[in-house]
């Protein structure tokens, strides 16, 4: 896909990847259409920003919200070509710790969030026959971890979702798109983790946010339906299907570190 003019919305664009991401498409030509409950960080997300674009305060887990907001981009703007859902936190805490509102809240951003931005966006791009929607899970949606229980579940829920919607979507013209990222280096740990313990175990594997939104950029040019990031991980995820009570086994010193 060439991204020349093409309208974009970002939802969580207000920091982190959804703001690198921005950024990059708007220097392809985009038109990036900017998503999240804080104008202020909005605004300074946009000041950033090269090109043309598109800013509405938007929290996903209003329902009203969402659906008003997508309403009033497609009237200004005519067309929604791609649709980024980036918006989630996460937490960091043994089951035993969490009070089942918490495990609620973070289902209703991290996964129904995707969903109401999602039914805003598809019979549109049913309408006209093309599109793409981009749904930002995690590796944690494919290895779970101690201390991550409700923030796996959660992307586990968003690949569920995906993969399913890209069978139903398949000769639609619309592309479904997950891109599945290993530990970040955003303002994600400061909720997820705020002793900064994890975030110093993992810190010879963490990725920079713009190595992220290059790889998603390049995911929507090249139209791919998935991505595993680091891209040694996506071997490791391959066994780990083959052999999962095996390799939960071998790698818990590894991968249990929150």
């Amino acid at each position: 896909m060439v991204l020349q003019d093409k309208v974009v919305v970002i939802t969580g664009a207000s920091s982190g990847i959804g703001a690198l991401t921005a950024q990059m498409l708007s220097k392809r030509g985009a038109i990036p259409i900017l998503l999240a409950r804080s104008e202020d960080k909005l605004q300074d997300t946009a000041a950033g920003i090269p090109g043309v674009f598109g800013l509405f305060v938007c929290d996903v887990s209003d329902e009203a919200a969402v659906v008003r907001t997508f309403e009033a981009i497609l009237a200004e703007y005519g067309r929604i070509d791609i649709l980024l859902n980036n918006a989630g936190y996460g937490k960091f805490a043994a089951f035993s710790e969490m009070e089942s509102r918490e495990f609620d809240d973070m289902m209703d951003v991290n996964y129904m969030g995707i969903v109401r931005c999602t039914k805003a966006v598809v019979p549109h791009m049913l309408e006209r026959g093309s599109g793409q929607i981009v749904n930002v899970a995690s590796m944690a949606g494919k290895i779970g971890t101690a201390r991550a229980v409700a923030y796996t579940a959660t992307k586990h829920a968003v690949l569920g979702f995906t993969n399913a919607l890209r069978q139903e979507l398949r000769k639609s013209g619309i592309i479904v798109s997950a891109v599945n990222p290993g530990p970040i280096a955003t303002e994600f740990f400061k909720t997820a983790d705020p002793s900064g313990n994890y975030e110093k175990s993992v810190s010879r594997i963490m990725m920079t946010p713009q190595h992220v939104a290059a790889k998603i950029v390049k995911l929507m040019e090249k139209g791919k339906e998935e991505v595993d990031l680091p891209g040694f991980a996506a071997f490791g995820i391959r066994l780990y299907g083959l052999f999962p009570r095996l390799a939960d086994k071998l790698t818990y010193n590894a991968m249990n570190r929150k």
